[in-house]
């Protein structure tokens, strides 16, 4: 088959779409910016149909103008997750998605799946521990605090497979994000695991598992319709984001890991086995038979956009005064823990944590604090992953935070390891177009080189040792203090997680 080839990724912040020749060359892109709704501490939402869709059509209306009429190949979908969008038998949403593990409303429910079904029987037959990223929890708390919502809801959909579905007609979810539906999916079995599901979900009818590489249907007359997009074109079953940024950039090989510089800093190792870990999520990969590591700490973009706007500066010029500060921005030391953090700590009412400032500090130490905060998370999740028996080969950059260069030098510097910068660092939605030409029979996988290396510097590296050991200590010295904080906070918005 030829043809030109769609790739479109719901994110976090934003929506993005690339249009790619049969080599893999981006022709056109195009990027919609979107909010995320936080109704109160702890929950984060998006509505399918004002952010997903209309993300989704603007998207591909654009990119068809860049076609100019030139024949489509297949289309392919990812987006964030896992979340959980409650539909009715139509597909038609019942409530906002609630997001992945950002969100931590369901904490009652995961301390109450791991009593009734056992902690260590979770982690071993699903291959993660129960925490806020899992989507089992969601629909149990769905079923207790939206009891109208739940009876109603027919459909379990992500922010692809909501999509696939209004293009296709079909119900399916991929391999992928089914195991991150923990307690409902078996991780070595690759199958639902119906004992489990009905327990978290009884009575739910749950969607049929695909590959990311496979084409899960074609685009209806109707969807056509609305979309503009030709009726017939293969669309693949999709899968979460930043496993289709990791196939973007070639993270397929047992050792390659994925860093993913986002609003959040998400890692992805590629296995040949299952390595469960009490600290990290293991997956499925985005081809048949392959397993991941992933790691994924709640807050990193987030922060320094947070950080820029108190500032009133463009991200240019603070980058460019962080880059002037020295290693340990001059005896400051930040915990970026601003949402909670996810792995390896799994804590939900971890907070953010500034120590060591004085008057003498000004918004160049304070960003470069930031930028090294994250960079001791990065490590702290690829040691657990060495725990796990998943040592990293070779480190792959990713995203937007990869612009500049001060960021990536100073995770390289932080960990002591190499990272390689593609040609290309749009992300999911280039993976989304490379699956699609594999699952039409095309080979595009040669569109996005190594462009640069990002190597370590061996004083900095060293330097950062001590700050790193005492970055892991703070978390243990202000705990208790940042528990009781949460707490206050959701006393504050009057309502409890």
């Amino acid at each position: 088959m030829t043809g030109l080839l769609l790739g479109v990724d719901i994110g976090t912040a934003s929506s993005k779409g690339v249009l790619v020749d049969p080599g893999g060359a981006v022709l056109a892109r195009s990027v919609r910016e979107h909010a995320v709704s936080t109704p109160c501490p702890g929950w984060f939402e998006h509505d399918a149909e004002t952010v997903w869709w209309a993300d989704f059509t603007g998207i591909v209306a654009d990119l068809l103008r860049a076609a100019g009429g030139r024949p489509l190949a297949g289309l392919g979908i990812s987006g964030i997750g896992p979340c959980l969008l409650p539909a009715d038998a139509g597909g038609t949403p019942l409530r906002p998605a609630i997001l992945y593990g950002v969100d931590t409303r369901a904490g009652a429910e995961i301390a109450e799946l791991n009593e009734e079904l056992g902690a260590a029987e979770i982690l071993a037959r699903g291959g993660s521990p129960l925490t806020s990223q899992a989507v089992g929890p969601k629909v149990r708390w769905l079923a207790r605090h939206e009891p109208d919502v739940h009876a109603r809801t027919e459909k379990l959909l992500m922010a692809s497979s909501f999509l696939v579905h209004r293009l296709t007609g079909r119900y399916v979810l991929d391999h992928h994000s089914a195991s991150q539906c923990t307690p409902m999916y078996d991780l070595v079995a690759g199958e639902w695991a119906e004992d489990w599901a009905e327990r978290v979900a009884p009575g739910l009818p749950l969607p049929e598992l695909l590959w990311p590489t496979e084409v899960a249907g074609e685009v209806t007359a109707a969807a056509a319709a609305l979309t503009g997009l030709p009726a017939g074109l293969p669309v693949t079953a999709g899968t979460v984001d930043a496993w289709a940024e990791a196939a973007s950039v070639g993270v397929r090989e047992p050792g390659d890991v994925m860093v993913m510089y986002g609003t959040t800093m998400f890692l992805v190792q590629v296995l040949t086995e299952p390595r469960p870990h009490p600290g990290l999520w293991g997956t499925r990969g985005v081809v048949p038979g392959s397993f991941t590591l992933a790691a994924g700490m709640a807050t990193s973009g987030a922060v320094t956009d947070w950080l820029r706007r108190l500032a009133g500066a463009s991200y240019e010029d603070l980058v460019a005064e962080a880059a002037s500060v020295p290693a340990g921005s001059r005896g400051l030391l930040l915990l970026p823990y601003f949402a909670g953090e996810r792995t390896p700590l799994f804590d939900p009412d971890a907070r953010g944590v500034l120590a060591g400032l004085t008057t003498s500090h000004g918004w160049a130490e304070i960003y470069r604090a930031a930028l090294e905060g994250i960079a001791y998370g990065v490590r702290h999740n690829l040691e657990a992953m060495a725990s796990a028996g998943g040592a990293a080969g070779r480190l792959v950059a990713v995203g937007g935070g990869t612009k500049g260069g001060l960021w990536t030098r100073i995770v390289s510097d932080v960990t002591g390891l190499p990272q390689q910068i593609p040609a290309e660092t749009i992300g999911a939605c280039l993976g989304d177009a490379l699956l699609a030409a594999e699952a039409v029979g095309m080979d595009a996988s040669r569109g996005n080189p190594i462009a640069a290396t990002v190597t370590p510097d061996a004083e900095n590296r060293a330097r950062y040792e001590e700050f790193y050991r005492h970055y892991r200590s703070l978390y243990d010295a202000t705990g208790e203090t940042a528990h009781f904080l949460a707490d206050q906070q959701r006393v504050v918005s009057g309502k409890q997680g």
